[in-house]
């Protein structure tokens, strides 16, 4: 590519239109805006119970409306922004969606002024405004969008004042908040409040509290919570299980997880494991260096038809190899193979990542030279690290060579950029400037920018060298 074709691409010329005054003058307001202006002014016209009359304005609410009367309101009316939000939530061929519920909560810096919410719930009482479940489901959904668990308490606690009476679904919002922050006392006993009142717990409030006694490492109270809402006719499932499995393996009661591992295959149906519940007990007996008794929990999971998949066979070579059974690797991989669940190139590429990370650079470049030679396609990561590789041990010219090899493969792999910039800083540093050309001229044909905390190592071997004008573009490019 010519230097001033190079010059083009990093500095194009962008001209920009600007329409005469007059021609913005003659725009008339979008609808959208019109609509917004309308509610917004009747806001500020009836600051007391604008809820009772809001319905007057007539303009059809849309999410764009909405997100204008909130930036509106936001600066120095916050309180009434909110009151609208959470009039709008419940008019009909309308509906929040998550980002708007996020909108408002920053906004109105609902986590930094939790007091907002009190105050308009104050406000609602000395308005004698009606307020329903709904309203109230509003305000908790932005509660749990903020994460004060303190706030929606107080909303629980302010519905009885409202005639409100409080649902499991209203419940929940407020026992997953504390699950969440630890509150793990109040939690249980909003639970027993629940049951005190006759409203019934599902497994929604099951789940949330089993995670957040295993979050906490608290097992036995999960187990037993666990054992509770099976007498009370929750029948767990998947899900249910592999949240106690998790919270097992977390804390490393491996064998209590092999046990309840043991429940699921037992139960069967609804209750059944799958790939991913037998991947994360994998990865678990791994992450404690047991990866031999790991492989055993794949032959379980192979027994009742559940297939692993790449992440179940990149974990196990990963834990095999880093505890230095690269043969039992070679065997897991040919078996995997034969089963036809994972490809001979996902597998290969696992166990090249896998040597690297062992120190075992010699290993993974004979491995991914026999995988070039036999036509099995490296992955972009397994390409990338080994060039990287080699560069970092100074045979920078071998891992040019074996971009080189790379490049012919149909489809090339994407590689990341920071390869690109450590195989240029060592081909510049040991002054092959011929391949570190090359390089920089595919780098620009492609796009790739030179990581910027490489830029001063290229600049400064590549100083006062004729030819190199390539080069220093691109260390500007990545300036």
């Amino acid at each position: 590519m010519a230097i001033y074709s190079f010059f083009r691409l990093i500095s194009p010329s962008i001209r920009i239109g600007i329409p005469s005054f007059s021609l913005i003058a003659s725009i008339p307001l979008t609808t959208t805006s019109s609509s917004a202006e309308k509610y917004y002014t009747h806001l500020l016209k009836h600051p007391k119970n604008p809820e009772k009359t809001l319905l007057t304005v007539g303009d059809k609410l849309e999410t764009s409306c909405v997100n204008e009367v909130l930036d509106r309101c936001s600066l120095n009316h916050p309180k009434l922004g909110l009151r609208f939000f959470i009039w709008a939530a419940y008019q009909s061929n309308y509906c929040h969606s998550r980002f708007t519920y996020g909108k408002a909560c920053k906004l109105f810096e609902i986590s930094r002024n939790p007091c907002i919410i009190s105050d308009v719930i104050e406000d609602y009482r000395e308005e004698g405004c009606v307020v329903t479940v709904k309203s109230i489901r509003v305000l908790l959904n932005l509660c749990r969008e903020a994460r004060i668990a303190d706030q929606a308490l107080l909303i629980l606690r302010k519905m009885e004042e409202f005639n409100c009476r409080p649902d499991t679904t209203v419940y929940n919002v407020v026992i997953r908040l504390f699950g969440e922050k630890g509150g793990l006392d109040i939690a249980m006993g909003l639970m027993d409040e629940m049951d005190s009142m006759d409203i019934y717990p599902d497994m929604v409030t099951y789940m949330e509290m089993i995670k957040a006694f295993c979050k906490v490492g608290r097992l036995d109270d999960a187990s037993k919570l666990f054992k509770v809402m099976k007498d009370h006719g929750c029948s767990p499932n998947t899900v249910a299980y592999s949240a106690l499995l998790h919270g097992f393996c977390r804390f490393g009661s491996l064998e209590r997880a092999l046990e309840l591992l043991g429940e699921m295959e037992k139960e069967g149906g609804d209750c059944s494991p799958n790939t991913i519940t037998y991947t994360s007990v994998i990865q678990s007996f791994c992450e404690k260096s047991r990866s031999i008794d790991a492989l055993c929990i794949l032959d379980r999971m192979e027994s009742i038809g559940c297939i692993p998949n790449r992440v179940t066979v990149s974990t196990l070579i990963k834990g095999l190899c880093s505890e230095g059974f690269i043969n039992e690797a070679h065997k897991l991989i040919n078996k995997v193979i034969a089963g036809g669940s994972v490809s001979k190139s996902e597998c290969y590429s696992s166990l090249v990542i896998s040597l690297l990370r062992i120190k075992r650079l010699s290993d993974a470049e004979k491995l991914f030279r026999w995988m070039l030679l036999n036509e099995v396609k490296p992955d972009g990561l397994s390409c990338s690290s080994l060039i990287k590789g080699l560069s970092l041990e100074g045979r920078v010219l071998d891992g040019f060579n074996l971009y080189k090899e790379v490049e012919k493969i149909k489809d090339l792999p994407s590689m990341d950029s920071d390869m690109y910039s450590i195989l240029l800083v060592g081909l510049s540093q040991q002054h092959h400037l011929v391949e570190a050309t090359k390089l920089a001229s595919l780098m620009v044909e492609r796009r790739i920018q030179i990581k910027a905390e490489y830029v001063r190592d290229i600049i400064e071997h590549i100083k006062g060298t004729k030819g190199m004008e390539l080069l220093l573009n691109l260390c500007r490019m990545g300036t």
